[in-house]
This record gives C-alpha cells, structure tokens and sequence, in this order.
C-alpha cells in the first residue's frame, strides 16, 4: 500500500526513486525524514518544466575513474620519475587540472561526498567500516540524477555506501553494478564479488576485471548517453600485484623518497607504485576504446583518487597521508577532459572538492536537476570551459571526528589552529597564526561552526541497524556483526573478515537489524568447518528488541558436512606480514526462520561441540519467502 509520499512520487518522480520509496516502510527509522524530503524535492522537480527528462543521445557520456589510496604524488605527470603514468598524464595533456582538488582523509566519506555533493556527515556517513560507511537512503546520488535523465548507468569496482538494500548500488541510481561494496576486499586474484547483488567469482586481477566489465558496459550501450563509474580498488592494500607490473619495481632503488626517508616503508612503495602502473594500463584500454568508437568529443573524463596515499612516499613534500586532514591527506589528482569543450591544458586555479563533481557534471551535460537541496558542492563548469579564469574566496572544510582543518585561498588552518600557506610551505612548517591573526581568527571561528554542525549530523546516525528485507535477498556479512566471548574476527579490519577461534559454548556472534515487514525467510549459513568438528549442534534465534523470543523465532540445525578449504594464495602479496585472509566458505541452507517487523537482534549460538572447536562463520543470508 502506497503512503502519500510514494503517491507523490508516483505521479512526480522517475522509477528509480519510487522504486526506493517502495522500499521504506511506515515508522521506519527514516521514514519521516524519506517522506518530507522526498514530497520537497518531487515538488521541486515537478515545478521545473523547462527540464526534458526524455533520452537525449545528444548529451554527452560521463566517465568517472576513481582511484584507491592513491596520492597526488603517485604520478609522473605531478614529477614523480619513480614511475611512468603516460595514459593518467594525457588526461591532464589532453583536458584540464585541478590545482588544488581536495577529497577527504578515508575511503566512502569521498565517496559520498562525489555521489551527493554535499559534506559526508549530512549523509549518514560517518567511517569507513561495520555500517558507518552506509549513505542514507533518503540522499539523491549523482547516478540517481543521470538514470532519471535517460541515461543507462553502471558502476564497476568498490562501492563501500553501503550493502544491503536499500544502500546497495543497484538502489542507488545504478542500473549495472559488478565489484564488492565492503571497504576493502582481502584479495585481488579471481575472488567472490557480487553481480547485482548475486555473488559470483572474478576473474583475473580485480582491477583488469572491472576494467572489462566497465568496457563492455561501454561497448554495449555506446550509442545511447551513459554513465559509466569506475571505483578501482588500487592501490589500497592488500599490495597484491601481478609479476608484470612488479617485476620493474622489485629491489630497485627509488630515486625520489617521502620527505622523511626513515619512515618509508620500501616494500610498500614499490608495490604501490607497480599498482599505480597497472592502472594507468587499465585507463589506457578504456581510452582507447572511445577512440575506437569515435566517442572522444563526446564523452566527458573525469579522473581523482579518495585520500592521500596509504603509506609514507613522495608525495611533493606535503604533510600527511591517508588518514590526515592535512593537506598531503585530503589533497587529490584531478583532471578533466572533454574534448572540444575543455580547452587541452588548462590548469583551474580554483580551490575545489569531491562535492564539486556532482553539480559540475549536472551543468556540463545539461541533464535534469534537483540542485535546490541543500548543496555544499559548486558547479566547477564555468572554469573547465574557459568562462572564467579568476579565483574567488572558496572555503573547504575536512573533518575527522571533531577535527577541523580549512583551506581558503593559499592558505590552511590545520586542526591545531596553527596557519599556513600550503602553496609556498605544502610541508606547513611555518605556522603564520601570529602574523595574520585576523585571517586565523576568521578560519578558527568558521571551524568552530562547522565542527558543531557536522557533529549534530554525526550524532543523528550513531544508532542504526542493519537492513534486512528491503530486497529478495539480504546478507549479513561478518563485518556486520559482533563477536562474543573467545570469537575473533579474521582479520583486525572488519571489512573483509570471517569469524574464527569459536572455541567454546559460551561465544555467540549478533547482527543488529531493522525489517520493514514481517515474515518467513529462509536463513542461509556461510561455514567452514574441520572434519573432526562435524556434529556441532547450532541455534539461529532472533529477539525483538521489546519482547521474547516466540516459537518461530529459534531455528535449531546442526554441522553435518565438513568443509575446510586452504586460504587463498598469498604469494602475489608484496609486502609481508599481511592481515589478509581470505578463503571459500560453503553455503548450508539452515531453514525458515520469522522475522518480525521493526528491531531485532539475529544470534548464532552453539548448543553442542563435538571437536574442539566450532564453525567459522562468513555471513549469514536471509531469502524471503512470503510477508503476513
């Protein structure tokens, strides 16, 4: 039964967003929150009748390349003659630079802010990992916008804005979507992935393998507008490489080194830098795919990467890495080309963010848009065509938890209120707060007020469950749930982790989770187990949070089948002492289990040992089978 929202939406708004409208239920967590912003912004856009939603094949194609823990400093293009980038250079040869391009410190905050142009805490993101990462099902994404325009959309690579629905890809203006949405994956050769949202096997390293995907998305739809996102993977670790891109930087003496040499860590430049490689080899293959399909003039380039680099490395003498708020963390490449249209070479002056993309590539193709909500992004348009040239007063804030640093013209306040000039002093050695006490007055007070605002956003989302039932199919992963008692987790990242080490009768491992509707699901466990702990005797309950357990609430099962696979190959791993462990798990169909409607608690529990220790537990997956 539709609510007068969805009513609205109906009749106002394209399929994607009712589609995610069908998917918030009544007294949801979010549900007043969806439905007055949702009524907003439908009347917004039902007022703007100079707009043309239908398919325009005059419009031009997008594609966004972001990389992973790349630095600014990981390309011959900015000086670096550790390496060789000439496919990422002809971007900046062939289009325009960002000078000063500006992301944040970690992972799925860029993320969030290049899909809503707005500041990650107004989104619901607020970390990295065990649900923080999740964008809040009420955000219009860029994705969203191009789909509702008439463009085909896919996304090919890491996600990390959430996993279960109504936070997955396919929910979030993606039409396509093949890669992983946890944070990072714990290896890069042939792993599981998930194809909108069924798991299969990659093929190959990850990064050529979503590389392939995303040029066949391009080869098929090249004759109608797309939209095409390309969130690869590297080089963040796991430094997993293969010997063709390693082979040049293993034991070489690197001629430019960090700032502080003895903080280098050799083995990990080397490998990050043979991963950089491979994805300039890989932004190669899609350049030279639209040359072969004459799509050059027609499709616009984007290229920046999502913090600072992952390790300590020539980065051009700046301060910090990944991580930092300073400016060598939250500093990024950023090229633009669009041939014809961005003059070749242009370097843009203009201070500018990940929250610039959304609005400027809203301008750039014309395409329908909601652009009243409240955006902290500025259409860079204007400047990559030549309109104007100068530089205004722009202001950018960074926050980490309740640290604030500022960019303003030359200069940064840092979150210590000290006050540099990043474009003569990029390392901020000389803190200038006592000679321009005025300039570090203002910053400070404009970091104060963001500090409060933004921690007001952060405090709105500290308390959300996982979403289950808002799709056919839902997994609750490891790196969702808790473990109690003896159990540990496989790795001491969630993201890519399995429980392990359940040694005992006393451990349980819990998932915190919200469903829009009650009714029967079928419960799925992801298992491994040694053949001398098969017979373990197993309970899946779940518990309201405001009452008992009933009867059809507790699933009892036991571990007949033994199943206990090696880890996945290591040796492509160029760095030693990796926390990453990854292997198969088998699927064991457990039975139907009730869900109610609203909060509950799912706990796995063991009931007998029969060896010396349990199960070790990947996810756990919940197929619906009917609603009452």
């Amino acid at each position: 039964m539709k609510c007068d929202a969805m009513k609205y939406c109906e009749m106002n708004c394209g399929a994607s967003v009712l589609k995610r409208c069908e998917m918030v239920p009544d007294r949801s967590w979010f549900h007043l929150i969806f439905t007055a912003t949702l009524v907003f912004c439908c009347a917004l856009k039902s007022a703007d009748a100079t707009s043309d939603t239908s398919p325009d094949e005059s419009r031009p194609n997008v594609l966004v390349i972001l990389t992973d823990d790349q630095g600014w400093g990981d390309l011959s293009v900015h000086g670096n003659t550790n390496l060789s980038t000439p496919h990422l250079d002809s971007l900046a040869r062939e289009g325009a630079t960002i000078q000063s391009f500006y992301v944040c410190q970690v992972c799925a905050p860029t993320r969030a802010e290049f899909l809503t142009g707005r500041y990650y805490p107004r989104t619901g993101v607020s970390g990295v990992s065990v649900g923080q990462e999740r964008l809040n099902a009420d955000e219009l994404t860029v994705a969203d916008l191009f789909l509702e325009s008439g463009y085909v959309t896919g996304a090919f690579g890491k996600w990390h804005n959430g996993t279960q629905a109504p936070y997955h890809p396919n929910n979030r203006g993606f039409a396509e979507f093949y890669g992983f949405t946890s944070g990072h994956w714990g290896h890069y050769f042939s792993p599981p992935l998930d194809h909108n949202g069924e798991m299969v096997r990659g093929k190959g390293f990850v990064v050529d393998d979503f590389t392939n995907h995303a040029i066949d998305f391009i080869r098929k739809h090249h004759e109608e507008p797309f939209f095409c996102y390309l969130p690869l993977n590297t080089p963040h670790s796991p430094m997993m490489v293969s010997d063709r891109f390693y082979r040049k930087f293993e034991n070489v003496d690197l001629a430019m080194r960090h700032r502080d040499p003895e903080r280098e860590d050799l083995a990990m430049t080397r490998a990050a830098l043979a991963m950089v490689e491979n994805i300039d080899w890989n932004v190669g293959r899609v350049l030279s795919l639209l040359e072969e399909l004459d799509l050059e003039e027609e499709t616009i380039v984007v290229f920046f990467s999502d913090n600072g680099p992952n390790s300590y490395r020539w980065n051009g003498g700046m301060k910090g890495r990944k991580g930092s708020i300073d400016e060598g963390g939250v500093r990024s490449p950023c090229f633009v080309r669009w041939s014809g249209h961005v003059p070749a070479g242009l370097h843009v002056d203009q201070i500018a963010g990940a929250v610039d993309l959304m609005p400027t590539l809203v301008e750039l193709t014309g395409i329908k848009s909601m652009t009243e909500r409240q955006l902290d992004g500025v259409s860079l348009a204007p400047w990559l065509t030549g309109q104007r040239d100068d530089v205004d007063d722009r202001i950018l804030f960074s926050i980490k938890k309740n640290q604030v640093s500022v960019r303003q013209g030359d200069f940064r306040l840092d979150d210590q209120g000290r006050l540099f000039d990043v474009q003569r002093d990029p390392g901020q050695i000389k803190d200038l707060s006592g000679k321009r006490p005025d300039l570090t007055q203002k910053l400070t007070s404009l970091a104060d007020q963001h500090r409060k605002a933004m921690s007001l956003e952060f405090a709105k989302y500290s308390d959300r469950p996982f979403t289950v039932g808002y799709s056919q199919s839902t997994l609750l992963p490891a790196r969702d749930g808790v473990a109690h008692g003896a159990i540990s987790r496989s790795s001491k990242a969630p993201n890519n982790s399995f429980f392990e080490n359940w040694s005992d009768l006393t451990g349980a491992i819990t998932w915190k989770i919200e469903v829009p509707q009650e009714g029967d699901f079928d419960a799925v466990l992801r298992y491994t187990c040694r053949q001398s702990d098969v017979g373990a005797r197993m309970r899946l309950e779940v518990e309201t949070i405001d009452a008992e357990l009933a009867d059809d609430s507790i699933l009892d099962f036991s571990v007949q089948e033994w199943f206990d696979p090696p880890l996945y190959d290591k040796s492509k791993e160029r760095v030693k002492d990796s926390h990453y462990f990854v292997k198969d798990f088998k699927p064991l169909p457990i039975g139907r289990i009730s869900l109610p409607k609203g909060r509950s608690i799912v706990r796995l529990r063991a009931l007998e040992m029969r060896g010396s220790e349990l199960i070790d537990v990947h996810s756990i997956q919940f197929v619906r089978h009917n609603t009452r």
